[in-house]
């Protein structure tokens, strides 16, 4: 057995251990286990009052100590450890060599036990318990804490030195491991703990070239508690078993197995969160019980008979709704029936299995399927139908070719070696969102939006080349967000909110301290009159937020954990929410068209009373009309808008408990979010007329408010029955309004746009945005916040440049790029005067030439208030300069604030308001982030000097290989290259990328390039190593033709050149072998 092995073992057996003795021994053993063991402590009685007067703490918080007394049965001091343990190493435990417990030594770890009053607690209470314990020390402190039914938590906190007092720590984020089951650990929490041991922080150590001391091993557990290592890893398994997934498993042909195998990922994750609040089985995803389930497990009959039948007639059907279908019944495409009964061996334990998980609703379940028979025009997508009792011989046979048109393989998802299942079962998932402060070490539902954008985007499904450079989205870095996030709220509220007293900057601090997680814990109330409270409340009720380009939904779930976390703050008992709730559906009620709505409505205000009576001291009602009236999303991506609604109805799972005594277990079927996050091209409106025709008359007002009512009863339909009759009248709706706008004069094309747009087809696209009759509401929004994309309009010949030249954007340029497009659409879909605009783009458009009409748009149409020039290395995989940039909707005159992290020092994000310069408007001339006296001098020499396009100079660009996988390479390939053939140095070439340009300086990647210049008119067969190492990614890939290969790919685009020379002709290569200026960009 290997060591890392025993350690597993031994973490086992002192885990059992901890229900059975005293607590402090257990973790005393736990750690001893681990490697951690000394003789240095303090022995304290165990009293909460006893460890408070103890160690006082620095700044007192009566609120957090009075929780702390609450909640917590005893403190004790397990021990300290110091660097003389860390450097001993080598010793099988490591012996305390000093004599007695300092508190005062601050190089070093402490450890404590400390056992809890209750049985379970959220996230934030370990936090919070943490951190009350952590401010009372100076030394990193590792707390484990016990729960009254032996649940085991770990947790830590990281701290930084405090940038105005050297002599203090500032308390960061807490990160822990959760609520570990000592009876039946998670395989991922023995893994975790088992890397925390000395043994294997002092591996890290030896690998990294840390010291054996107390930073070294301090180093090692901020690494191996750091969440974003833990996500990488999870993310490139993933990406594996997807790539697996696309060619192995076979899908109805009419939709890309891309899509499919995406589809699949964002359902079985959403299922494996919501297990984690045992609302699903856990025998579903056991081999050894599927095998017993099963007539003929390990061929692919797990995926229709477990997976579909869970997916569309469990999850998705009512819970006295469900059952098999039968021949004998007009039920083959009703698709909350349970299939496949032929398939399943014990249909008893079936039914029993699916009978305790709830109805659960929200639309990612639907079946995808149309209603229709195919010869009737009907859709295949999930295939989940049963023949048609009336089928004749060619029928018959036309669904036994369909059935094998569905073919995903069980041991894509059992198998030990790639299955789906034991990957998933390596990695502890939790339901709650990690935030800035505090962050357990388990994959969270943030996950999802970076599955999106960086794995389940992967590939385009026409060209199969990277979506990334297809679509140009980015997963944008959640600090990121959270800045973007606070600095529009805070503008937006500082404007909506009148304070008592007249200090618009003492204002704009309050208003940040309500949005800072750090100060979570703290009683807001003190800080705000009870009128300002009371507005703040309201105005949050009243605003309206947009993300344009939505990708995964991180901006709208930013706004959305921010928006909760004010109101959790300044209104803890829900009151004032709920009233604003009850005074909204009582005004709509009054609105109501026809009495059954207002019956309708009545029923609503009993609703409201229910949901803040059950979830009173929750976020639950909190979220839930957030999302109904504030938070709305567009992308043209359909894919894009179910992750980003997936990670909305975890959001509001997690703030649910199963009651197995109540209806539906006690879960409230999640709302159905079709009409908050739509598939459209934002920046395309609906024509002109048409728009203008929208309310012009009695008859289309009327159909239009309709509608409006129809989508919200939708939005609260709670039974598979109400989402039908809500989505049957839409489309009755839908064709009056278009015969009315024929009525009214317009071809059968314009008025049909209306009626082609189905909300609830999960795979349209509407070629069109228009927010009146999508969203219902025509006065513009608050805030509209995102990160567009970044595609320059001339790529693909011109493709997008073409579509968008004439729809009358102020700011397109032929050269530029669609981002530019996204800052005009976004501030026309302001509210006026004071909506606020805060995008992330790149920067380009600050300097370049194709900006002018965008920095003259901004600088005569509105009013930037913040730009800050982020730099490098925001995203992970792209290589661009950044800017955020913050504008509000009027223009008014007043200077903004810029700031380019470039030019700074200190790199800490977000800078410090002292770092801030005044941004100098000049039209459409070049913006940037210089101070006063920067600016002075740049004018100076612009005035004298002569613009490097008058100089005589040669401009060139650098090397375009059209596939640097194959071109360009690292040294090892290079040494074998040439050790293979000496020849080879020939044309090998350093090469280097605009990365690795610094000011200054070059660092150099130590990558080489194929130097094939078409110019020099090489005969390949010359260098025989290279010609194996080309023909090793295909001869047919480097091919210069342009066409699609059988299997999807492309070859390089079209030119002269020969399969194995660079791409472009580069007649100057001759160039880069002398003195050269290099520009790490293109604009």
């Amino acid at each position: 057995m290997s060591s890392v092995s025993q350690t597993k073992e031994q973490i086992l057996s002192a885990l059992k251990d901890i229900p059975a003795r005293d607590f402090l021994a257990t973790a005393k053993d736990l750690l001893e286990v681990l490697g951690y063991q000394s003789d240095r402590t303090q022995e304290l009685s165990g009293s909460v009052d006893d460890f408070i007067q103890e160690f006082p703490a620095y700044s007192q918080n009566t609120q957090t100590s009075q929780a702390f007394r609450k909640h917590v049965r005893s403190v004790r001091l397990v021990f300290q450890v110091t660097s003389d343990e860390i450097a001993s190493v080598d010793q099988p435990t490591l012996g305390f060599e000093a004599d007695s417990f300092d508190k005062g030594q601050q190089q070093s770890f402490m450890f404590f036990a400390v056992e809890l009053k209750e049985e379970t607690y959220a996230r934030g209470w370990y936090a919070q318990f943490t951190r009350e314990i952590n401010k009372r020390l100076s030394q990193p402190t590792v707390v484990l804490f016990k729960t009254i039914d032996h649940r085991l938590t770990l947790s830590f906190v990281h701290r930084r030195e405090h940038r105005r007092d050297p002599g203090r720590d500032v308390l960061g984020h807490v990160s822990m491991i959760r609520e570990i089951d000592p009876a039946d650990p998670h395989r991922a929490h023995i893994d975790i703990l088992a890397e925390l041991s000395m043994a294997e922080c002092s591996e890290w150590i030896d690998i990294h070239n840390e010291s054996h001391n107390f930073d070294g091993l301090l180093a090692a557990w901020l690494d191996k508690l750091d969440t974003e290592e833990l996500n990488r890893r999870f993310y490139g398994e993933l990406f594996d078993w997807f790539k697996r997934a696309v060619e192995e498993a076979k899908f109805p042909s009419t939709v890309s197995a891309e899509q499919q195998v995406i589809r699949l990922i964002t359902r079985i994750l959403f299922v494996w969160f919501i297990k984690e609040k045992e609302l699903v089985r856990e025998e579903w995803f056991v081999r050894a019980e599927m095998e017993k389930l099963l007539n003929d497990f390990g061929g692919s009959d797990y995926y229709r008979a477990v997976l579909q039948n869970l997916f569309f007639a469990t999850l998705n059907t009512e819970m006295d709704m469900r059952g098999f279908s039968t021949k004998t019944e007009p039920s083959h495409r009703v698709f909350s029936r349970f299939r496949y009964q032929s398939l399943i061996r014990d249909t008893k334990r079936f039914k029993s299995l699916m009978k305790q998980t709830p109805f659960i609703n929200g639309g990612l379940f639907d079946c995808l399927d149309d209603e229709e028979s195919r010869s009737a025009g009907g859709i295949r997508i999930d295939m989940f139908s049963d023949p048609d009792p009336k089928d004749g011989p060619r029928a018959a046979q036309a669904r036994r070719e369909a059935w094998r048109e569905l073919n995903v393989p069980d041991a894509l998802f059992f198998d030990e070696d790639y299955g789906l299942f034991p990957l998933l079962n390596h990695y502890k998932f939790t339901v709650e969102e990690n935030t800035p402060i505090e962050q357990e070490v388990a994959l969270d539902p943030e996950l999802l939006g970076k599955v999106f954008e960086n794995l389940l985007a992967a590939y385009n499904p026409e060209t199969r080349e990277t979506a990334r450079r297809q679509t140009g989205s980015y997963y944008t870095p959640r600090a990121v967000v959270d800045y973007m996030v606070d600095e529009a709220l805070v503008a937006t509220l500082a404007e909506k909110v009148n304070p008592t007293v007249d200090d618009a900057d003492f204002w704009q601090a309050r208003l940040r301290y309500l949005l800072d997680y750090a100060d979570a814990f703290e009683d807001a109330n003190e800080l705000f009159e009870e009128a300002e409270a009371a507005s703040i409340v309201k105005a949050i009720a009243e605003i309206k937020v947009l993300d344009p380009a939505v990708g995964s939904g991180a901006f709208p779930m930013g706004v959305l954990h921010k928006l909760t976390l004010v109101l959790q703050r300044i209104d803890p008992s829900n009151e004032r929410w709920e009233a604003l709730q009850k005074e909204r559906a009582t005004q709509r009620a009054a609105e109501a068209f026809d009495t059954p709505n207002q019956h309708e409505r009545d029923d609503e205000l009993t609703e409201i009373s229910d949901i803040f009576e059950r979830y009173r001291d929750s976020d639950f009602g909190r979220k839930l009309y957030l999302i109904q009236n504030s938070i709305f999303g567009v992308d043209i991506q359909p894919v894009a808008c179910q992750i980003a609604k997936l990670r909305f109805f975890i959001s509001l799972a997690i703030e649910q408990k199963k009651d197995e005594t109540v209806d539906n277990f006690g879960i409230k079927p999640l709302p159905n979010l079709e009409t908050r996050f739509v598939a459209a091209n934002t920046l395309l409106s609906l024509d002109k007329s048409v728009q203008l025709s929208l309310g012009q008359t009695d008859a289309v007002n009327r159909l239009e408010q309709e509608l409006n009512e129809n989508r919200e009863r939708h939005f609260h339909a709670t039974t598979r029955q109400q989402k039908f009759d809500c989505r049957e009248k839409d489309a009755e709706l839908r064709e009056e309004l278009a015969a009315e706008l024929e009525g009214a004069g317009f071809t059968p094309y314009k008025a049909g746009k209306i009626a082609r747009w189905n909300p609830y087809d999960q795979n349209a696209v509407a070629d069109w945005f228009d927010a009146e009759y999508m969203f219902g509401f025509d006065d513009g929004f608050d805030v509209v916040i995102g990160n567009p994309p970044y595609i320059q309009l001339q790529k693909n010949g011109g493709e997008l440049g073409k579509l968008y030249k004439d729809t009358g954007y102020e700011t397109f340029a032929r050269t530029g790029d669609i981002y530019q497009l996204f800052y005009e659409r976004g501030c026309r879909l302001l509210r006026a005067p004071q909506g606020l605009l805060a995008y992330i783009t790149s920067n380009s458009w600050l300097k370049a030439e194709y900006g002018k009409a965008l920095r003259r748009y901004l600088s005569e149409r509105h009013t930037p208030l913040r730009l800050l020039e982020m730099g490098k290395d925001v995203f992970e995989n792209a290589i661009v300069d950044t800017n955020i940039l913050i504008v509000r909707h009027c223009h008014n005159g007043v200077a903004g604030k810029a700031v380019d992290m470039d030019r700074l020092s200190d790199k800490s994000f977000p800078p410090t308001e002292s770092l801030w310069e005044e941004l100098r408007l000049q039209g459409e001339k070049p913006w940037s982030a210089l101070s006063g006296i920067e600016q002075s001098i740049m004018d100076k020499m612009e005035a004298v000097g002569t613009p490097l396009k008058e100089w005589d100079i040669a401009i060139y660009r650098g090397v375009l290989t059209g596939y640097n996988d194959a071109f360009v390479i690292d040294n090892d390939t290079k040494e074998a290259l040439i050790a293979e053939d000496p020849r080879s140095a020939d044309i090998i070439k350093p090469v280097l990328r605009g990365r690795d340009i610094q000011r200054y300086r070059a660092e150099w990647a130590k990558l080489w390039l194929i130097a094939t210049f078409p110019t020099l008119v090489l005969n390949i067969d010359d260098y025989p190593a290279v010609k194996r190492h080309l023909l090793s990614f295909g001869k047919a890939r480097l091919e210069q033709s342009g066409k699609t290969l059988p299997n999807g790919t492309k070859s390089r685009k079209k030119t002269v050149h020969a399969w194995y020379e660079l791409q472009d002709t580069c007649a100057y290569h001759e160039v880069f072998k002398k003195e050269k200026l290099i520009w790490m960009d293109l604009t």
